[in-house]
């Protein structure tokens, strides 16, 4: 056996752009010993997931492995035929995908799909499988984990499929397991438990992990060793401790500075109500179950809304009734004065321009065959009559908007990073010329260098366009930056809200304590000892706020 688990030697990665072989990551190193977590950072398109993918002996579409080695557990991938890894992938090493919903079969039970690789590498007979599912679904928290295994994915919630995803990489006990960004679809407060019992589960394990991510207060909590990473390049590697404590290059110090807390630019003049929820209350079809209890949230005009709390409070489904994707079954929404119809199809095109959503999804929110200048350009012909050459100077302004490079517009989606990807659904939703945009997660992809830009837009465009934005998000630092008004929501009803200095200055609401408890710090012992003091009864936990309820 090999003394490291994993070694790439000198790995040159190309990739395919625009006709010409260009390389994306540039001779790189790493090693990896058993329970060992190694992080990977960097903004988006530094090559950190094109990097650690390889530890499957596998590159994306339009990529290659051009030279180097890798070895795992002393044994040579490279060059390996797919037969041969396909006995190594989901057995030997598992990956856990940043988007689960673009992961998951939508035709098949979670159950079903957590079985499929143990019983299809011969590890396992079915019945072991869905025993151990439930060992798994419980241990990562998930819900009735008895049963949660016979829902489709459509029926629970994005947080509850990311740890599902969590638990299928898990099933196998694989001696590998590579985590691309498994926690931008989570709240903060399930955040922590999801990492907490990934952090067990390696240590029990003995198991070595890979842990991708551009937030680096998670990757503090995690990780024993860092490798930043930027347009292919090692910046810095070291202990994680000693990095996070004293950077020695100047851009790790630069993504730590980005953490900074930012104050909000706006002040709360009086303006006229632009949208009015008015005691919503919603349930999807074929369920007994309200989601939503009797909400009532006002948006004023040119203002931001922020709207937290835990997976499955209710946020998106809020963004769904106000868009018309799910009509309400008590309430209304009005949108400067007037009732909007609850249905989307009956409402005409100015409401549908007026409200434009931004999906936090990137990978499912576009069509993979359409280019980017048709993905962007659809909304100006449809909504503004804009064709031809008028259309291509309006898209191409948008894509600078995002700081996206031009030639892009003849790029189809699978050929952009993840925040690329999210940035041209920005640029979409902006290119209806909105008054109101939902914002659905959207930076929850992003690095934070690109996030900070994006919100940097965002704000900016505000002030110009005086558009107004409900702002849905767990990402509380996000919140202080961005937020005007802030509500709460906690199992599908308003817990509090108000301004942003009301809900950030204490004394603090339990529910909103504990949102804030759970915002992750750099320091690497933070997760560890408020995981301690919620055993002590010393921080606020959902269990405790569900009993006092």
């Amino acid at each position: 056996m090999s003394e490291k688990l994993l070694e790439v030697k000198d790995l040159l990665i190309e990739a395919d752009i625009d006709g010409e072989w260009k390389p994306i990551v540039n001779h790189l190193s790493m090693t990896l010993e058993r329970g060992e977590i190694l992080g990977l950072i960097g903004e988006s398109g530094a090559g950190k997931s094109t990097f650690g993918l390889t530890a499957l002996g596998y590159a994306k579409p339009g990529c290659r492995i051009q030279s180097g080695s890798i070895k795992l557990d002393g044994v040579e991938l490279v060059g390996k035929s797919d037969a041969e890894l396909r006995s190594i992938r989901g057995n030997k090493v598992a990956y856990v995908a940043q988007s689960a919903a673009a992961s998951f079969n939508p035709a098949h039970t979670l159950v079903e799909q957590f079985a499929e690789s143990p019983v299809q590498h011969g590890n396992m007979t079915m019945a072991e499988a869905v025993k151990r599912s439930v060992e798994l679904f419980r241990q990562l928290d998930l819900p009735d984990p008895e049963h949660i295994g016979e829902r489709y994915p459509h029926q629970v919630s994005g947080g509850q499929l990311q740890r599902a995803m969590t638990a299928m990489a898990l099933g196998s006990d694989p001696d590998i397991i590579i985590f691309d960004e498994p926690t931008t679809a989570l709240d903060v407060t399930t955040q922590i438990e999801v990492l907490g019992a990934i952090k067990e589960a390696i240590k029990e394990r003995n198991v070595a992990a890979i842990y991708i991510s551009h937030d680096l207060a998670v990757v503090a909590q995690m990780a024993d060793r860092i490798m930043v990473l930027r347009h292919g390049n090692l910046i810095e590697e070291g202990n994680a401790r000693e990095m996070l404590a004293n950077p020695k290059e100047d851009y790790t110090r630069l993504l730590l500075n980005v953490r900074s807390t930012r104050e909000s630019r706006y002040d709360h003049d009086e303006e006229d109500i632009q949208l009015k929820v008015e005691n919503i209350t919603a349930r999807y079809p074929g369920t007994t179950i309200d989601v939503l209890k009797n909400i009532n949230i006002e948006i004023i005009k040119g203002k931001t809304v922020a709207v937290v709390g835990e997976s499955g409070s209710g946020k998106s489904t809020l963004a769904r009734v106000i868009t018309g994707l799910l009509p309400p079954s008590q309430g209304s929404v009005r949108f400067h004065g007037r009732e909007l119809t609850p249905d989307l199809r009956s409402r005409p095109k100015k409401d549908l321009q007026s409200i434009q959503m931004i999906y936090q999804m990137a990978d499912v929110a576009m069509n993979p065959r359409h280019k980017i200048k048709d993905i962007i350009g659809r909304p100006l012909e449809f909504y503004l009559g804009i064709k031809g050459k008028q259309r291509e100077a309006h898209v191409l302004e948008l894509l600078r908007q995002i700081e996206i490079p031009a030639d892009y517009a003849d790029r189809y989606p699978a050929q952009l990073s993840g925040g690329e990807k999210q940035r041209v659904c920005i640029a979409r939703a902006l290119a209806a010329e909105p008054e109101l945009i939902i914002c659905d997660e959207v930076t929850s992809a992003l690095d934070q260098l690109v996030a900070e830009g994006i919100l940097d837009l965002l704000l900016n465009l505000q002030k110009e366009l005086n558009v107004s934005y409900l702002f849905i998000t767990h990402d509380l630092a996000v919140v202080k930056a961005i937020a005007d008004e802030i509500v709460v929501m906690y199992q599908g009803g308003v817990v509090e809200q108000g301004t942003k200095a009301e809900i950030l200055e204490p004394p603090f609401k339990p529910y909103t304590e504990l949102l804030l408890s759970s915002v992750p710090e750099m320091d690497p012992d933070w997760m560890d000892n408020l995981i301690e003091r919620r055993k002590r009864g010393e921080a606020p936990t959902a269990e405790s706020i569900a009993q006092a309820d």
